[in-house]
């Protein structure tokens, strides 16, 4: 038996939550379990309905999807949060990802990057469109919260491959697009990934970027 992803669909608008729902129920390994058209309610269905993975708007009326992603993660570390919304403002997506979010998507996103996100985020992995990487790579880059690695610490030895890798993670591809792009198999991208956030002492794949790019690997 397929084990099912349980969705919450976190939308102000009915009809786009509708529709959602129609679009990511065609798919076998998907279930929604909930809906909610505010903030309050988002938080409320996630302790009820215990999902693994959120579809966050942002503007809604009342509490506003970075606040419902705060509560919802204060809560439940371990529920995996990709905002969808219309808006790529800079601080709307800074703020949502400080908030705890692993995904950034607008709403004129493709179905399959959407199944992809879902799917890659239910991992614990980020997925990012690199037009989004690219504006939090910007403001990374700009301001002093980078970390620097000492000169004796593993960095230097990244492989041909990891930093190659590192790269690719660096432009928004997943595991999965990484695993195709290179002809290896996705659980040889996740060893890769494993030695990286060793030797550059990084949390995740957002973490690992950003020392990288500090520290001028990339």
């Amino acid at each position: 038996m397929i084990k099912k992803i349980k969705l919450l669909i976190v939308d102000d608008q009915e009809l786009f939550r509708e529709g959602l729902i129609t679009l990511l129920s065609v798919q076998k390994d998907f279930e929604v379990v909930s809906q909610a058209s505010t903030g309050e309610e988002a938080v409320l269905a996630a302790t009820k309905n215990n999902p693994e993975v959120i579809l966050m708007d942002l503007r809604m009326p009342g509490m506003g999807g970075v606040d419902a992603t705060k509560r919802i993660l204060q809560q439940h570390p371990g529920i995996k949060i990709i905002v969808l919304t219309t808006f790529d403002e800079d601080d709307l997506v800074f703020d949502a990802l400080y908030a705890g979010a692993v995904g950034y998507l607008l709403k004129d996103v493709s179905p399959e990057k959407l199944f992809d996100a879902i799917r890659t985020a239910n991992k614990g992995e980020y997925y990012l469109l690199p037009s989004i990487t690219a504006k939090v790579m910007a403001e990374f880059t700009r301001t002093p919260r980078i970390q620097k690695l000492d000169k004796g610490t593993q960095f230097e030895n990244l492989s041909r491959r990891e930093l190659e890798i590192l790269k690719m993670v660096a432009t928004g591809m997943s595991n999965k697009e990484i695993a195709m792009f290179l002809v290896i198999a996705e659980g040889t991208v996740k060893n890769h990934l494993t030695n990286i956030f060793n030797k550059l002492e990084a949390r995740d794949r957002m973490h690992a970027v950003i020392i990288a790019k500090g520290n001028g690997l990339l």
